[in-house]
């Protein structure tokens, strides 16, 4: 009974083995088929996943470089608009090629115009030193001719210039008959009474009547009252003109500096900064109305007119 029970215990026991270790391979079986199930399901899951984050990627940056194609196609736009808008102001009101033409045109006018009374003026002035000339010359024949006056030629004596052998007489000679002769200069002798009278007119010294021998004294008092002295008075008289600020000004100064505010504003038209007061460049700066362009008959500056009316409340 013993054995018997022994060998029922021992078969069971392998059969427990058996069993044992048969589960054990078919659970390991079935472990590692799940595991490859779920190895597989993740490949695929990552696999979407990826294609999808690159398909957004991909999508993102053509996306971007669209938009950068389109800013780039807007920037280049937006500047061919600023250049021909520039093109356009500059040449309408800064180089107006047909306001330089007639401007020049002007000025060629001007200068021709200029040139010929410069010519004339110049001949005039030519024609004035030959005058002068001719009567300086006249005037020293003359002059000659008063002082040879002694070589007339008389009834019984002919004159040097008065020749038998000539048809007519010389002109020398019919100056010499026309002229009066030069009388010699009497020499006046400088009285010492007169001394210092010839520079009353002048005003260069006080007038002096110096005398050799001291007068006598005279028993006259001196009048009373306020009585100035002579040579003051007389130099107070004989005082040059000193014109005032109204005589002293041009009655056209006013006209000549408006004149003069003109060739300024023209000469200094041409700069480099056009577009500057559509910036914040000229936020701070205080706004100089030029005297020729405050009327409302003059030209108005860009923007003036029509883009200050459009909200008048925000610039009051």
């Amino acid at each position: 009974f013993f054995y018997i029970f022994r060998s029922i215990d021992e078969d069971r026991t392998i059969k427990y083995k058996a069993a044992v270790k048969i589960q054990s391979c078919f659970r390991g079986h079935r472990v590692r088929a799940y595991l490859r199930y779920l190895n597989r399901m993740v490949i695929t899951i990552q696999k979407w996943w990826r294609g999808y984050q690159g398909r957004r990627y991909f999508r993102s940056m053509v996306e971007t470089a669209y938009f950068i194609m389109k800013m780039n196609f807007y920037n280049e736009m937006a500047v061919r608009i600023q250049k021909w808008w520039q093109g356009y102001y500059v040449r309408k009101y800064i180089h107006n090629y047909y306001a330089l033409k007639k401007y020049l045109e002007a000025v060629s006018l001007n200068n021709e115009i200029v040139r010929n009374q410069l010519q004339e003026y110049a001949e005039m002035m030519e024609n004035e030193e030959k005058r002068k000339d001719l009567e300086k010359k006249e005037k020293e024949k003359k002059y000659q001719a008063r002082k040879m006056h002694y070589l007339l030629s008389t009834e019984q004596i002919p004159g040097i210039y008065n020749s038998p052998l000539r048809k007519s007489p010389d002109q020398m000679e019919l100056m010499l008959r026309e002229s009066k002769p030069l009388g010699h200069k009497l020499q006046q002798k400088k009285s010492p009474f007169t001394y210092g009278l010839y520079d009353w007119p002048a005003c260069r010294r006080p007038p002096t009547f110096s005398t050799l021998q001291p007068l006598p004294p005279i028993g006259k008092q001196k009048p009373q009252g306020p009585f100035r002295d002579p040579a003051e008075a007389f130099q107070q008289r004989h005082k040059p003109l000193e014109p005032t600020l109204r005589v002293a000004t041009s009655i056209n100064s006013l006209e000549k500096a408006r004149e003069e505010m003109k060739w300024e504003e023209w000469t200094n038209r041409i700069h480099d900064n056009e577009f500057l007061p559509f910036s914040s460049y000229n936020k701070n700066k205080k706004y100089d109305p030029s005297i020729i362009r405050s009327s409302k008959y003059g030209q108005e500056a860009y923007g003036t007119k029509h883009f200050r009316e459009v909200q008048p409340k925000k610039w009051v």
